[in-house]
């Protein structure tokens, strides 16, 4: 019997280095995907975020236990009260600045407003907002102020979140 003449020899990975290549790149991605959600997590709150978790917490508790929840906002601590006459969360601002001022508003636009900086500034008596247990909340604005930033939230009392208001052109 005749052999055919020895040729370069055919190379290719076997099995078990297909696997242990998959089982080194699964355990990497497990390492970034785990790592990546620790950091999203830790990013630092915005009194956006904080009002927001804070109104959640509000309705939860009042449509749970059956009571009103009043929410206010302490200026001396940077916080928001969530209190329902027998005990108080507080939802603190993780390093908010010392010149930041939240006041609840009246629904009514422009009653009572300054020009301050080149922003208009409403004022007025700051409510406070009430969570009944049906859901609801007494019709209010939130305005978040500090020097580099003004705004404000119209808040539906049916839903409890925010409105949405057309752009002016």
């Amino acid at each position: 019997m005749s052999r055919a003449p020895a040729g370069p020899a055919q190379r290719a990975f076997t099995l078990l280095e297909v696997l242990l290549a998959l089982a080194v790149i699964a355990l990497l991605s497990t390492v970034l995907i785990g790592t990546s959600a620790n950091l999203l997590r830790d990013r630092a709150a915005s009194p956006n975020d904080v009002f927001w978790k804070a109104c959640q917490a509000a309705r939860k508790t009042a449509v749970k236990t059956g009571n009103q929840e009043i929410l206010t906002y302490d200026d001396k601590v940077k916080a928001f009260v969530v209190d329902d006459g027998t005990a108080a969360q507080t939802f603190p601002i993780p390093g908010a600045a010392k010149d930041l001022a939240i006041n609840f508003l009246s629904v009514e636009t422009g009653r009572s407003a300054i020009l301050l900086g080149g922003v208009a500034i409403e004022t007025g008596p700051p409510p406070t907002v009430i969570f009944y247990p049906d859901g609801t909340c007494s019709p209010f604005r939130i305005q978040f102020r500090s020097t580099s930033d003004a705004h404000v939230l119209s808040i539906d009392p049916w839903t409890c979140a925010q409105t949405l208001t057309p752009k002016e052109s």
